[in-house]
């Protein structure tokens, strides 16, 4: 029973705001015995699926920290020393705590010329692209700190942000070790993991945050409902509107869009979609919404027919005919080829 709509629903038993535990039991009651026949019964989430989702959000919780610490690195180096602040690609990277263990001060890096810069990139694999000549540059013509603290003091700081930073990295390679493990052993894996575009990690999100709607939903579309995909509309006499979903699985629906932003990178018929929402006028969530929603149908398909998505040849057999088996719930192999581009 969704909050929401016994909410909705108080009005029928009393128009003031009184609550207390009795009237709320009879009216859960009362609630259950008139509007039941349009309620289902919640099943627990598969335990494989439970799992997999607990260490999911672990990871989302450990990026989450890893961007925060960065950007208190960041801003530490915006204060005090901004030389290594664009030197390389994400201050998160291997070669850029490298450099910050190194040379963690003004100081430290006053002696560091062209041979010795060369010599660094290639100890740590560089592949940037950058000659050590530009590097070096882009080190040196940094903006100076006006008021710079004592070398030991910055050199203490910076090397607990860069201890911390490759603390959480560790922690994040090892919960991404575990997701992998327990997505290979999972039996619903099979089912996805041809999807064009889709990694082990959203792989991961989709089967523990969108597989459980997959289990409790009745159709594609309360699915794409579910998780946000699909818009809501609004209309009242001869006015109406189409409105973005604020009231959806927030995190189903990173998930989804994720993947159909990696898929339109692999899938002509994504990219056609993405392309044709795009022409007409669609900003680019919006967009990646309406590839989300159509991939939708074609998960469903899958998940629910327990057939693996593979390309078929749409050359003998009707568009129609086979949209009728997909919403039919027929055992046959799924293309998403074979589905006609959704509304927006």
């Amino acid at each position: 029973m969704h909050p929401t709509s016994f909410y909705a629903a108080r009005p029928r038993w009393s128009a003031s705001g009184a609550k207390s535990d009795p009237g709320e039991g009879y009216k859960l009651a009362d609630y259950l015995r008139t509007d039941g026949h349009r309620l289902r019964r919640l099943e627990p989430i598969e335990p494989g699926l439970r799992e997999l989702q607990a260490l999911v959000r672990l990871r989302d919780d450990q990026v989450r920290a890893r961007t925060a610490t960065v950007n208190q690195l960041t801003a530490i180096l915006d204060a005090h020393w901004a030389g290594p602040r664009n030197l390389f690609r994400s201050l998160a990277s291997q070669i850029a705590l490298a450099f910050l263990t190194d040379y963690p001060t003004p100081h430290a890096a006053a002696h560091l010329g062209e041979a010795r810069m060369a010599a660094f990139c290639r100890r740590h694999s560089y592949r940037g692209g950058k000659p050590a000549a530009e590097l070096l540059e882009r080190l040196r013509t940094a903006p100076i700190a006006p008021i710079g603290l004592p070398a030991d003091t910055l050199s203490t700081i910076i090397g607990a942000q860069v201890t911390l930073l490759r603390s959480i990295q560790s922690t994040i390679t090892a919960t991404e070790k575990l997701i992998a493990e327990r997505v290979a052993a999972h039996p619903r894996t099979q089912l996805l993991n041809q999807l064009p575009g889709v990694g082990i990690i959203n792989l991961a999100q989709l089967l523990a945050e969108f597989g459980p709607i997959l289990d409790r939903v009745e159709s594609a579309e309360q699915a794409a409902t579910e998780c946000g995909a699909a818009p809501v509309t609004r209309a009242s006499g001869n006015s109406s509107g189409v409105y973005f979903r604020w009231a959806a699985n927030t995190r189903a629906r990173k998930a989804i869009t994720s993947f159909a932003h990696n898929a339109r990178m692999q899938s002509p018929w994504a990219a056609e979609l993405y392309a044709t929402a795009r022409a007409r006028g669609k900003r680019n969530p919006h967009a990646t919404r309406i590839v989300a929603r159509a991939w939708i149908r074609v998960i469903w398909a899958c998940w629910h027919n327990k057939a693996p998505l593979q390309p078929v040849d749409t050359s003998s057999t009707p568009t129609a005919h086979r949209q009728k088996n997909l919403t039919q719930g027929t055992q046959t192999t799924t293309c998403h080829r074979d589905l006609p581009p959704p509304r927006s």
